[in-house]
């Protein structure tokens, strides 16, 4: 795509910033986002140049407000209503979610500015970022049971592995709407800001990435701490992280790494996300949907 009309991007020194830009309606998620939102994540892994991704929305209203109830195109808001043969027919499959795990599978950090209401697929497409800042105007919710659905965006698997299971049924089995102090208590954020310092400070963590950490370990450690906490045994994150070491050791950003600290001076890592990832990444097969 080389036109957006529902997101604004945007990178100024190697910081992407997406902004759900439908202010009117409070940045409302329709199928058009999934696809511009889904394209900027494709350019933000294919430059370089980028280092860390922060995703807000537009206005002082809303984050996203949840699924456009009332669609432009008059289909129905949450799924398709074409008839299918089976489940695993891909018109089956929920927006929402799609969108999800492409943020899951970013090879950048991605950072949350959460500027106001953010629920239904507002809330659950905050789960796959790595840092959630919110302002203290923010509110947040899992509504899905009041609106006679279920949890979207495979929060399922996610919500609990960040809060706990017993928050995480909590929130989902009341859908009630919270607000910022209570997701800060429940672990969904990191840290709470006024309105007018939210964005400086997401701007402050992705430059304090971008300023000194190494891209490619920044793209395999993101991969390994939200997969590896899955595995069954210690031993499968011990194999993974032994080969990536080993890789790694022999690589021109660990000499850089120690000849930058041993200098007393910034780091210039010379490997690229797009080239120099190690020959053992990715070290699992993406599961099909079927």
């Amino acid at each position: 795509m080389t036109e957006y009309t529902q997101i604004l991007y945007a990178v100024a020194d190697q910081i992407a910033t997406i902004t759900i830009n439908r202010p009117e309606k409070m940045n409302a998620f329709t199928g058009t986002m999934i696809k511009e939102m889904t394209d900027a994540f494709d350019r933000i892994d294919a430059d370089d140049e980028v280092r860390a991704v922060v995703v807000t929305g537009a206005g002082d209203r809303a984050f996203c407000a949840g699924a456009d109830l009332t669609p432009e195109d008059g289909r129905k808001p949450f799924a398709s209503e074409d008839p299918v043969e089976d489940y695993s027919d891909p018109r089956v499959r929920d927006g929402g979610g799609l969108l999800i795990l492409r943020i899951y599978q970013c090879l950048k950090p991605v950072i949350g500015a959460i500027n106001g209401v953010a629920v239904g697929v507002g809330a659950t497409m905050l789960l796959p970022m790595d840092m959630r800042l919110a302002s203290e105007t923010a509110r947040f919710g899992f509504v899905f049971a009041r609106r006679g659905i279920a949890p979207d965006g495979a929060a399922s698997w996610f919500l609990p592995n960040i809060v706990g299971r017993a928050q995480a049924l909590e929130w989902c089995m009341t859908g009630r709407v919270f607000d910022a102090q209570e997701a800060i208590d429940g672990g969904l954020v990191r840290s709470l800001h006024k309105p007018e310092d939210l964005l400086p400070a997401a701007y402050a963590l992705a430059r304090e990435i971008a300023d000194n950490t190494a891209p490619v370990s920044v793209a395999v450690t993101r991969q390994m701490l939200w997969q590896l906490p899955a595995a069954p045994h210690p031993m499968e994150a011990h194999k993974v992280d032994s080969r990536i070491i080993y890789n790694r050791a022999k690589s021109a950003d660990a000499k850089e790494g120690i000849a930058s600290f041993l200098e007393k001076r910034a780091p210039a890592y010379p490997d690229k996300v797009s080239t120099d990832l190690p020959d053992s990444f990715p070290w699992w097969e993406e599961p099909a949907y079927k």
